[in-house]
């Protein structure tokens, strides 16, 4: 079977999660194509950086249009995450294939983790670093406000460039914990800043040479066309149940990933 038929495929299952979970492109993208494809984590993770990010754009168009975004917050989170990034692929590049499995492998432990306790994040009041304003409900900018954004987007950056993954699991609970923002805004928010960070990503991949284009312009249409398609069958589906199957889903990825890393399984 011809290889890019196979990428566009891997790709479409990626786009079609993404659209029914409003998350886990990055999870899975990793995993299908170091199992599918034989990547290492170094190829793979630049690979689904694009795919997720070309989404993540199509998504924040969206926001933007309906104006949800927090795009003053977007910014902040975007460039610090432009500036992470690079550093995390520099790492990449630097740590054996097997470490870097077992580090996704425990974040996807983590986020399998969140999805089973299925109760929304809460805030403590003491935690709210960005108030918002009362006349326009835009944030009240402190140096503490200011922190916590660049911090997050640092954060989920730098997790973006080493191993693929970091973006709404890192950016949506701490805009939860940090503010008083509707989810829908959260999400919004996540989505831009995902772009930023996955041009800064798949750049600095591409100028160290480690991103195979042959796989990741293929991969990245399929997984356009899975989440075009995903989008009309999520109306459709019980987001609860969706929840569970990927809980379940992610968990087990990480414990496959984990045992590939610690040399168990082939």
């Amino acid at each position: 079977m011809d290889l890019s038929f196979i990428t566009i495929i891997l790709g479409t299952v990626v786009g079609f999660v993404l659209a029914l979970t409003g998350a886990g492109g990055g999870m899975l993208s990793i995993p299908l194509l170091v199992y599918g494809l034989h990547l290492s984590v170094q190829q793979a993770a630049p690979v689904g950086l694009m795919a997720v990010g070309f989404a993540a754009a199509l998504g924040s168009i969206t926001g933007l249009r309906k104006g949800i975004v927090r795009y003053r917050a977007a910014v902040l989170m975007g460039i610090s995450g432009m500036l992470a990034a690079p550093v995390g692929v520099f790492s990449a590049q630097r740590i054996p294939n097997q470490p870097l499995l077992i580090l996704f492998a425990c974040i996807l432990l983590l986020i399998s983790f969140r999805s089973f306790r299925s109760k929304q994040l809460s805030r403590n009041e003491q935690d709210v670093a960005c108030s918002l304003n009362a006349d326009n409900q835009r944030f009240h900018w402190t140096m503490r406000c200011a922190r916590a954004i660049a911090g997050t987007g640092f954060i989920s950056g730098y997790l973006s460039g080493l191993v693929g993954v970091g973006g709404g699991f890192i950016i949506i609970p701490s805009l939860i914990r940090h503010s008083h923002l509707d989810i829908r805004s959260i999400q919004a928010t996540s989505l831009a800043v995902i772009t930023l960070v996955s041009i800064s990503g798949v750049s600095s991949a591409a100028l160290h040479g480690s991103l195979p284009w042959a796989v990741a312009l293929p991969f990245t249409i399929g997984s356009t066309f899975g989440l075009l398609g995903g989008l009309q069958i999520a109306k459709r589906l019980n987001q609860a149940t969706i929840q569970l199957l990927f809980a379940w889903l992610v968990l087990f990825v990480a414990v496959s990933m984990l045992l590939k890393g610690s040399g168990l399984v082939l």
